[in-house]
């Protein structure tokens, strides 16, 4: 029942119904694939606890045989390796990245969650599911006391964010490598890392890698409170 999702959840339950044509998509597939993860993926969290994340990445949504087959986001297709090869590079994840859950990777003050938490049809999401799925959106961001920072991973999850924040997304606008305050927070904002990307020239991993260069630089000028 729709009624029995608690009024900001930053979680949706495992057979989520709000939006009937992805719920319906998800069903078809824990039928094909009763071993698949086949639900709303949660947000991958650090070991410690939600006040010591500063850093959230936002992504578009789980893939079909990656994160819709895993259970974690980004895990189980190119985008991941990518992803966390970088934020071990500047110190956002330490451990191996075997891409399954249960390898030895660890987030270190960092949260990752996606703007539409189920697989869409051909990856493409369509408006009203991004707007339903916007609210544990919102409730996700609001967890973390924390929080600085924001790397959003291609122009839907900017854009979600952005208005996850309360702002207009003509005023912060989507560009690779931007970065605008909104709501107390710093979003960068990134091409999405997938495989389509990197294999067309979008982006490269060296453009990937000073997005998080740069917001490693800005969490590291933060005054730190005293003891």
């Amino acid at each position: 029942m729709i009624d029995a999702i608690p009024r900001g959840a930053a979680e949706p339950p495992y057979d989520c119904p709000l939006c009937p044509r992805l719920h319906d998509f998800v069903a078809e597939w824990r039928m094909k694939e009763p071993g698949w993860f086949n639900g709303p993926v949660p947000t991958f969290l650090p070991p410690s606890d939600d006040a010591t994340v500063k850093l959230l990445i936002v992504g578009l949504a789980p893939g079909l045989r990656g994160a819709n087959r895993t259970g974690r986001p980004f895990t189980g297709d190119y985008a991941g390796d990518l992803l966390y090869r970088t934020l071990k590079t500047f110190g956002f994840a330490h451990g191996e990245f075997l891409a399954r859950p249960d390898d030895s990777l660890e987030l270190i003050g960092t949260a990752i969650t996606n703007a539409v938490r189920c697989v869409p049809p051909a990856n493409k999401p369509e408006s009203s599911e991004i707007n339903t799925c916007r609210g544990f959106l919102s409730a996700t961001v609001g967890r973390f006391p924390n929080l600085r920072a924001v790397v959003t991973l291609g122009a839907i999850a900017h854009q979600s964010t952005i208005r996850a924040l309360g702002g207009r997304v003509a005023a912060h606008p989507f560009k690779h490598g931007a970065a605008t305050e909104i709501g107390g927070l710093s979003v960068f904002s990134s091409y999405h890392c997938s495989r389509y990307n990197t294999n067309t020239g979008v982006l490269t991993e060296e453009m990937f890698a000073d997005v998080f260069a740069n917001v490693a630089k800005f969490l590291d000028q933060i005054p730190q409170p005293a003891d």
